[in-house]
């Protein structure tokens, strides 16, 4: 059996990647959360975890095939003083604990795969990619900076390293489609802002199944973009969604309104507004097939 090591595996990204691997058979899954998660089967262990010390967990790690570390506090928020910090901390902190725990073992894990995030790009609507996409400025680049950095910097000789970074998750159970879908369904899935703003973006499914990839690859290593090959315009999507749903219309969202509808749901109108359009390159170079290469799939397959 090989084992794979999930931290804030009680998370929307997290409890697929637990069912995926699963679903494989061979497969023996340790998800580490701050709350116990129950599953009926018996190749999965729940383990109770922090990221300040390993005491509890970090045996655990011994002789796994695979870590994937999804830990950190969301996003979705204000960006107060409190919140930007914790944002910070959790991300640090986590990697810097795991390096800890990677580092006392006799048999470390083959790969390191750090979920970070592709808002390190800039603004922007030209294509990016790892190779040549241009880096932003403000508090959310920031900590993706600072993030990567920990990461590279931890030395980890005989364990495999492959940071992420990923688009908008599309996926049933949690994420932004379900929110865009109720809006929608309320008539108010109109475009958001002007429109124009790219969304890059990928299926829940071909999430995973770039996870698998890139384990079985052990030739890869370094940043990833994790994302579809097309991203689309906000307005595109909203269209999508109306279409697939069968709605008759939807009703715009200028940017005044957005930041009413952000600041009452506390959360910031960049996960809406800021443009991110950036393109699989390393993956696509690696051969890697997307199962949903076109919103229009993805939409029909989540609706």
């Amino acid at each position: 059996m090989k084992k794979v090591i999930i931290t804030g595996a009680n998370g929307f990204i997290g409890m697929e990647l637990i069912h995926y691997f699963l679903n494989k058979k061979n497969y023996q899954i340790v998800g580490l959360s701050r709350k116990l998660i129950k599953i009926n089967n018996e190749n999965f262990k729940s383990v109770l975890w922090n990221n300040q010390d390993v005491n509890n967990w970090g045996k655990e790690l011994e002789d796994a095939e695979l870590l994937i570390n999804l830990a950190g506090k969301s996003v979705d928020c204000r960006y107060t003083e409190d919140n930007k910090t914790e944002i910070y901390q959790s991300r640090i902190h986590s990697v810097r604990i795991l390096a800890k725990a990677i580092e006392n073992c006799a048999t470390p894990p083959k790969l390191w795969v750090n979920f970070a995030s592709a808002t390190i790009y800039m603004h922007s609507y030209k294509e990016n990619n790892e190779e040549t996409g241009l880096i932003g400025n403000g508090f959310s680049v920031d900590v993706c900076k600072r993030w990567e950095q920990t990461f590279f910097e931890q030395l980890t000789p005989k364990t495999r390293k492959i940071n992420f970074r990923t688009a908008i998750v599309f996926g049933k159970t949690g994420g932004v489609f379900p929110v865009l879908k109720k809006l929608a369904k309320f008539g108010l899935g109109g475009t958001m802002g002007n429109g124009k703003q790219f969304v890059s973006w990928i299926h829940l499914e071909d999430l995973c199944r770039a996870v698998d990839f890139v384990n079985e690859e052990k030739n890869l290593e370094g940043i990833f973009n994790l994302t579809s090959p097309n991203p689309i315009t906000n307005e595109h999507l909203q269209k999508t969604i109306q279409k697939t749903l069968l709605l008759p219309f939807g009703m715009p969202q200028p940017k005044f309104l957005l930041k009413i509808g952000a600041r009452i749901l506390k959360t910031e109108t960049e996960l809406i507004l800021k443009s991110r359009y950036f393109v699989p390159k390393k993956l696509k170079d690696s051969q890697f097939c997307f199962n949903f290469n076109t919103i229009e799939e993805c939409v029909l397959n989540l609706k």
